[in-house]
């Protein structure tokens, strides 16, 4: 069943698309990297700027609000502290608490969110402000919490010496006063601006990555524009256009490729008139020998002739008939070798002439198997049940057939049978013997001309070509001719033809 690829697919896979997906993912990636460091340092510098903003607040407060705090402080002192520093948060909804030698929190305000207990621990064992970032109902937070400091000896406090959550250096142990306040206040407006920057990234993506795609089609079509030369020239070099060269401009990877291809070009154009020139030459020798030849081999024929007449008739000694019957047998040797030269040259040269008629093959088969005198032999046998009709050549059919058997009856053992069968719009003719098969490593070149696969056979004294010229012949009527072994031994020849129905130039 054939197999048949959708365009889009071909296109997904296509180096265009490969290249300008690369290139927007690429651009995608540098853009989502550079987004990313700026959202990183843009946010860091908006809660820092919160969160020392709010340090320094605080500590202005306290310094002009815990002057007036009497020592120790009542719950009562210390929620009036907290409502201060509530009311004098205004816009930034401060949301304050305290407590003195690690009480529990004490608060104005019923909404205020708990004091982490890691920001309590923190503040009283550095003795420093410090700075936590919470989460509550929700909303993130920012808590505080600032120690306050004894500033003189009448009793006086502060909140010592600290200047921001990074940098506060630790008031000594004895100015410690023991009150902590703690303040909280919600980051909604510094997470608006957080949430501004990435709405800004997500709106700047897809017009960058547009504008991405103009650069990118641009590169991938000074990438493929070489690439695609270089297809179209292989594409004419194949079809046998060896002349074809390209330009390679510029000094990069690609016209390096192209001044390659070039070079491989003209290197198979030069080797390939060289192989052209030695076939033309040996081909034109083979022509001139086998023609060369004809003429003597002629004359020796005659004058064999007679010699076999004068050893049959007794008149010459036993020796000299043997050495007679020896040199016509090597004269009819060669003289078909000669006549094997001639017809591959003549297929060589596109001059073998092809006379088709419709026959029916079982008729073609009885005839060669009579002519050569195998018909009542018992050495071959012929099965041909049905009809068979074809349109060939009928002589070139009868070497076909004659080499076959001839091969099958040399090589093999009788009895030979030779099949016709018909399937559908085919014609099959088997030639099966019963000998010991090819050898499977001669099977792929049993039709070369020249091969002899005698190693596990008797010697041949053919040529080695009348296997090619079969298959040859076949190629001519549009056939085709196949060799192998039979599962229970033996050679298999198998030639198939179009039935006359389905041959060319049928009416």
């Amino acid at each position: 069943m054939r197999r048949f690829r959708l365009p889009f697919r071909s296109a997904a896979r296509g180096l265009r698309v490969r290249l300008v997906v690369a290139f927007l993912l690429a651009a995608a990636f540098g853009a989502l990297l550079t987004a990313g460091l700026t959202f990183h340092r843009a946010r860091a510098a908006i809660l820092d700027r919160a969160e020392e903003t709010a340090v320094a607040d605080l500590r202005t407060q306290l310094d002009s609000l815990a002057p007036d705090l009497t020592l120790p402080p009542t719950a009562e002192d210390l929620r009036g502290l907290t409502r201060q520093i509530d009311q004098a948060g205004g816009a930034r909804a401060w949301h304050a608490s305290a407590s003195y030698r690690g009480g529990e929190p004490v608060t104005a305000s019923p909404g205020t969110p708990p004091v982490p207990d890691e920001l309590r621990r923190a503040v009283e064992d550095s003795g420093r402000a410090v700075h936590q970032r919470t989460e509550h109902d929700g909303r993130p937070w920012l808590a505080l919490g600032m120690p306050v400091a004894y500033t003189d000896d009448s009793g006086d406090t502060g909140t010592g010496t600290g200047t921001d959550a990074d940098t506060d250096t630790s008031a000594d142990a004895g100015s410690l006063s023991g009150l902590i306040v703690y303040a909280a206040f919600p980051l909604d407006d510094d997470r608006a601006d957080i949430d501004a920057l990435v709405t800004a990234a997500e709106a700047g993506a897809v017009p960058a990555l547009a504008l991405a795609l103009v650069p990118a089609l641009f590169a991938a079509r000074s990438v493929l524009r070489p690439v695609r030369r270089l297809r179209h020239g292989a594409e004419r070099i194949a079809a046998g256009e060896l002349d074809t060269r390209l330009d390679a401009p510029g000094r990069d990877e690609l016209a390096d490729l192209t001044r390659s291809f070039n070079t491989m070009a003209e290197t198979l154009e030069r080797d390939a008139a060289e192989l052209r020139r030695l076939e033309a030459g040996a081909r034109r020798f083979a022509a001139d020998v086998a023609h060369e030849l004809r003429t003597p081999l002629a004359a020796m024929a005659a004058v064999t002739e007679v010699l076999d007449e004068d050893a049959a008739s007794g008149v010459l000694p036993a020796d000299t008939e043997d050495a007679v019957r020896l040199i016509s047998e090597e004269v009819r040797a060669l003289a078909r070798t000669v006549e094997d030269l001639m017809e591959v040259s003549r297929f060589d040269a596109k001059a073998a002439p092809v006379h088709r008629e419709d026959v029916d093959l079982r008729t073609l088969v009885t005839k060669t198997l009579q002519l050569r005198g195998w018909a009542h032999d018992g050495r071959v046998r012929a099965d041909l049940p049905e009809p068979a009709p074809v349109r060939v050549d009928p002589r070139r059919i009868d070497v076909v057939l004659g080499n076959l058997v001839a091969n099958a009856l040399h090589h093999g053992r009788s009895p030979v049978t030779v099949a016709v069968r018909v399937r559908g719009d085919r014609v099959r003719v088997t030639v099966t013997d019963r000998g010991p098969g090819i050898p499977d490593e001669a099977l792929p070149y049993v039709f070369d001309r020249f091969y002899k696969a005698d190693a596990a056979r008797p010697r041949s004294g053919g040529s080695g070509l009348g296997l090619a010229i079969a298959q040859e012949n076949a190629a001519l009527n549009d056939g085709t001719l196949t060799a192998a072994n039979h599962p229970d031994g033996g050679a298999v020849f198998t030639l198939t033809l179009p039935s006359a129905a389905s041959s060319p130039g049928t009416t």
